[in-house]
């Protein structure tokens, strides 16, 4: 006999579903089941969240479908935050979320949990399957929704239909679509009259640029226009890019935020960014997004069209005159070297030997493969991953951007090593990120899953604590008190070592790094070192000021110390 289960499974196999994150469930058991004798391989991870995390970096990187597959009730639940992590990445990942046999449902059964109503808001498809006979066709619904629309799929499976007979009927399929779009001619047109009239033109590239890093290269050198970037855009634009100002944004540079700030005519390419007070107020804005529904809606757009950030530059080129004048461009240029050194300044041994972030970022990229995986926890260790991990071209990214939520690091690591086994992945972990999931270090263990994991140890919520200090706040309640998280890793089977001192920092890497199993190296970093925007307001100037105040009236002047040093360094 064929259960649902078994189809459920061989339909999403045949979508290309190579791995499938979870934990097993009694309702959850008739899957597993057919998992075990399918090709799929599972990954018992610890926590259902940190499953969410590793597919939603396992498809990010692939572009593939991954899975996830959870109980009843909690089991699924506990999915939630990192499957909107997921969703919010564009990943497609399809979450079976099994159910209590449908004879219960309604009833406050224990365990009951409408998950529907749950997952709707961070998925672009969420059906349960109610009778075998819909199996196939949901379950190809659901795959094809994911990897069309790019996003999470929910498919909420009763225990009593996974594990019921399934119909004789031919297989549903699904169909992979890679539609080339592009603006009309008379739009191209249109794009093309307008950059005629600037003088002086940028580029700010977003996501939507992967695949483009030629055609954007192309496009500026005709115009002779700076590229700054989004965050998400880096590993596309930043490498092998003459023309990079770097990125703009909170997390930006101050040369990109001019080129923004003093073009006359601004080229969004597959920009969504969602900073407003980040985008030029007088130039000529002209707008390029797969998404009719991104145009204008962060700023004001005084061209938007539908396409493909490739295909549409390659039918513009052809139609724009190519410039020699390139004042705007060096202007640009001096400014992204000042800023290169200014970065490169704070890249060091700090006084007493105290280790910067900043320094400990540099060193990883140094000694790490070109084609290392970078994952980093939202707050301030996903800054200095942007900043301070140089762009290959073959390297990337993965960080929380859109969700901006702790504990993401160390299970996304999770799901690109078990995508890229031959590949160097690393975790740039923060303290508070990582004690959140620490259980999930035994899934590198038990699925030899061989990630290196730095923990940023400032024994504090660092982001947090910038927070409310320009807010003219005193620091409250973000002190963590943390273990040896080296001696916490022996003990779970990692390779495990702990740096205090800049002088043990660079041999200490190379050995982590060197490890044959998953490793783990606790770094004491400097509490006081500042995550910089490219523009400081007046306000965050007077809350500064406020806090440094109030810290001094109640004692904390070392505190202060701590902090004009690091800005005067």
């Amino acid at each position: 006999m064929t259960t649902v289960a078994q189809v459920i499974v061989e339909t999403l196999a045949a979508a290309g579903a190579r791995r499938c994150y979870g934990v097993p469930g009694d309702t959850l058991n008739h899957v597993t089941d057919a998992i075990r004798e399918s090709d799929i391989r599972w990954v018992h991870v610890r926590h259902e969240e940190a499953g969410g995390f590793a597919a939603g970096a396992d498809s990010m990187l692939t572009g593939e479908l991954a899975l996830c597959a959870g109980s009843c009730g909690p089991g699924s639940l506990h999915f939630i935050n990192g499957l909107f992590e997921s969703h919010r990445n564009r990943a497609p990942v399809v979450l079976i979320a099994s159910q209590i046999v449908r004879d219960e449902l309604g009833f406050d059964f224990p365990q009951e949990v409408d998950f529907r109503s749950i997952y709707q808001s961070c998925s672009v498809f969420c059906e349960e399957i109610r009778t075998p006979a819909q199996a196939r066709r949901k379950t190809a619904m659901a795959a094809q929704a994911a990897l069309a629309k790019k996003g999470v799929a929910v498919l909420i499976v009763p225990a009593d239909v996974s594990s019921a007979k399934a119909p004789d009927e031919p297989p549903f399929a699904v169909h992979p679509a890679r539609p080339l779009i592009r603006p009309t001619d008379a739009d191209i047109d249109r794009i093309a009259a307008e950059i005629a009239k600037g003088k002086k033109i940028a580029i700010y590239g977003g996501s939507g640029c992967e695949g483009a890093h030629d055609q954007i290269i192309a496009l500026a050198h005709a115009l002779q226009a700076p590229v700054a970037h989004t965050s998400r855009a880096k590993d596309f634009l930043e490498h092998d890019n003459a023309f990079n100002v770097g990125m703009t944004g909170i997390f930006g540079g101050e040369a990109g935020y001019h080129a923004l700030m003093a073009c006359d005519t601004l080229l969004l390419l597959g920009c969504d960014f969602a900073w407003r007070q980040f985008y030029p107020e007088k130039a000529t804005i002209i707008q390029v997004d797969i998404d009719g529904s991104h145009l204008g809606r962060r700023h004001p757009v005084d061209l938007g069209v539908v396409g493909d950030v490739a295909a549409t530059i390659e039918a513009l080129l052809p139609r724009i005159a190519s410039r020699s004048e390139r004042a705007f461009l060096d202007e640009c240029l001096a400014h992204r070297a000042r800023t290169v050194e200014d970065q490169a300044k704070h890249a060091t041994i700090g006084k007493g030997g105290a280790i910067h972030p900043q320094y400990l970022t540099e060193m990883i990229s140094r000694h790490a493969p070109a084609d290392s995986i970078y994952t980093a926890d939202g707050g301030s260790p996903m800054v200095w991953c942007l900043r301070h991990v140089a762009a290959t071209g073959r390297n990337r990214t993965v960080i929380s951007l859109s969700h901006g939520t702790m504990a993401n690091a160390m299970p996304q690591a999770l799901g690109a090593k078990a995508a890229f086994p031959d590949r160097t992945v690393i975790s740039l972990s923060g303290d508070g990120g990582i004690a959140m999931l620490l259980g999930d270090l035994l899934t590198a263990v038990q699925e030899k899953l061989p990630i290196k994991v730095a923990v940023f140890n400032n024994g504090a919520l660092d982001f947090v604590e910038i927070e409310q200090k320009v807010e003219g706040l005193l620091e409250a309640y973000t002190d963590l008190v943390n273990p040896d998280f080296a001696r916490v890793a022996e003990a779970m089977g990692l390779w495990g070592r702990r740096v205090e001192q800049a002088d043990q920092l660079e041999g200490a890497v190379t050995d982590w790094l060197a490890a044959p199993g998953p490793a783990l190296l606790d770094v004491v970093t400097d509490r006081f070192e500042l995550v910089m925007p490219p523009k400081v307001e007046v306000g965050q100037v007077a809350g500064m000021a406020l806090y440094s105040a109030k810290a001094v009236l109640n004692g904390r002047g070392r505190d202060v110390v701590g902090l004009i040093r690091n800005l005067l360094s």
